[in-house]
């Protein structure tokens, strides 16, 4: 096909700016529509702006069309392309020999080579400043047929890929709080709670205000209470047991760099006659040394530890742990501002000594009858009414949000059977609500079933099977005692607390200039 020179309206018209290959664009790959147009190969600055804006009123590239015409044909001067104006912005001029290889200097090359286009011999144009590479036309080519226009895409960077992010693993940059906390420098917090029933250890790491991360956890059931109820000492037994759980926690705080951890002994060591001499066995034999702790101390840290699970909006709570060897109730009432230390807030506490562990071997754990468990809620409510607290009817006012918090392995194991969990599930139940009819429906449930179906529940098992009838009856003790519509369950208590009260007086998260780095052994 022989290509002719366009008229200067048509030259105007059909100008496009080349890219530069070196610069990293792309050129323009022109094509044909369905309606035999041609797009225009570069959209005008007030174009680019609206769509930029993302206006519905900016209208699409103006389209011409491309000439078809025969050989020795040329195009007729008074019909120029549809959608021409006056001037188009002028392009650049050819920079160096790369500018040979464009593809708008092809289509040159082939109109100097026909000797239509006014180009010197060889293809060279000579622009009026005396040097090659002046303005370019866009010369007719051809084109296939039915191929779609396309569109240069719009270059957007790809979005990044956000991982879910869950409570415990946040990223390194997020879990340090604005006081800059490093973990390498100023250590980690460890807590340890040696009760009548079980072994724990929580490693953590403080976090945003208020808030830590678990970077270790150990429990174990050692029932170091076991016969302590008919004897008064700890048997060999349960101290074995005890000392192999107590093995690994330090095992576990060696590795570790630890800033400060507090362990502590509850119960079964308060009242044992051998506690002491069992404390001394454990520090020769593991290096740990436990401190054993009162009643009232018990009762604070179990409020510290669920303090975030009690509503800003409450003004009046009852909270309650429940133990292997010892219950503590505290009674909380708000007035005025709420202080960051919930605890300052206890009104009236006591510490009743009945557990899960020695009401189950008074009367039996493993065959409970309605009538025996009727009988465990009388003695553990005859304790309760020595307890010199305000009753429900005072607590419950209009607009004080007064309800139970629970905190111990009958309240979560309830809930366990309550969600019916095919297998305990922490994150479901820590901070789980739950109505008065809908726990005395668990417990009328728990009741029915013998030992066997007990242990096979999965949120139950065999090591609490007889255990788990006693607690309750100590949760309706309890409910008797402050009547109210609505419980929560708190899968957390004395360790947590411990590890809060640490953080606070340590100010970790205070808005204050970093300390020094720590150095292990201060």
């Amino acid at each position: 096909m022989r290509l002719l020179r366009l008229p200067s309206l048509a030259r105007r018209e059909w100008t496009v700016k080349v890219h530069d290959p070196d610069s990293g664009a792309k050129p323009y790959e022109a094509g044909v529509s369905d309606a035999g147009q041609m797009p225009g190969s570069q959209r005008s600055r007030r174009g680019k702006r609206k769509r930029k804006r993302g206006s519905a009123n900016a209208q699409p590239p103006v389209t011409v069309a491309a000439p078809q015409a025969p050989a020795g044909s040329e195009h007729p001067q008074s019909n120029p392309p549809a959608g021409s104006g006056p001037k188009k912005k002028r392009r650049r001029r050819s920079r160096g020999a790369n500018a040979s290889a464009r593809p708008a200097d092809a289509g040159r090359q082939q109109a100097s080579n026909s000797g239509q286009d006014g180009t010197r011999p060889g293809g060279q144009r000579q622009s009026k400043h005396g040097h090659d590479g002046g303005h370019r036309r866009l010369q007719a080519r051809p084109l296939p047929q039915n191929t779609p226009p396309k569109e240069q895409p719009r270059q957007v960077a790809p979005p990044v890929a956000q991982q879910p992010v869950q409570r415990d693993q946040r990223p390194e940059q997020a879990q340090r709080h604005h006081r800059n906390f490093h973990p390498e420098q100023d250590g980690l917090y460890a807590a340890l709670d040696l009760g009548t029933n079980n072994c724990r250890l929580l490693v953590a790491q403080p976090t945003r205000p208020g808030q830590f991360r678990v970077v270790d956890a150990f429990s174990r059931i050692v029932r170091l209470g076991e016969g302590l109820g008919a004897s008064g000492m700890l048997s060999e037994g349960a101290m074995d047991r005890s000392v192999e759980a107590l093995r690994i926690c330090a095992a576990k705080l060696a590795s570790k760099n630890i800033r400060r951890m507090r362990l502590i002994a509850t119960e079964a060591c308060r009242a044992a006659g051998n506690g002491e001499v069992f404390l001394e066995r454990v520090t020769a034999e593991t290096g740990l040394s436990l401190e054993i702790i009162n009643r009232e101390t018990e009762a604070r840290l179990a409020v510290s530890g669920c303090a975030s699970l009690i509503g800003r909006e409450a003004r009046s709570a009852v909270l309650f742990d429940i133990g292997g060897g010892s219950s503590e109730i505290a009674v909380l009432q708000i007035e005025g501002q709420r202080q960051p230390r919930l605890a300052n807030h206890i009104t009236h506490w006591t510490s009743l000594p009945v557990g899960v562990v020695t009401l189950s071997e008074r009367h039996g754990g493993q065959h409970v009858t309605p009538e025996i468990f009727e009988d465990m809620v009388r003695e553990v409510s005859g304790m309760l009414d020595a307890f010199e607290a305000p009753h429900a009817s005072a607590l419950n006012g209009a607009d004080s949000g007064f309800h139970m918090i629970g905190t111990s392995g009958t309240v979560t194991t309830l809930a366990g059977v309550y969600l019916n969990l095919p297998r305990y599930d922490r994150r479901q139940v820590d901070g789980l609500w739950m109505s008065a009819d809908e726990v005395t429906s668990m417990q009328d449930k728990l009741v029915s079933l013998d030992f066997e179906a007990r242990a096979a529940n999965p949120c139950i098992g065999p090591d609490r099977a007889d255990l788990v009838l006693a607690g309750c009856a100590i949760l309706e003790a309890i409910r008797r005692r402050f009547p109210t519509d609505r419980m929560r369950v708190a899968d957390r208590g004395l360790r947590e607390g411990l590890l809060t009260e640490m953080m606070a007086d340590d100010g970790v998260w205070r808005r204050s200039r970093a300390r020094p780095p720590y150095q292990r052994g201060n």
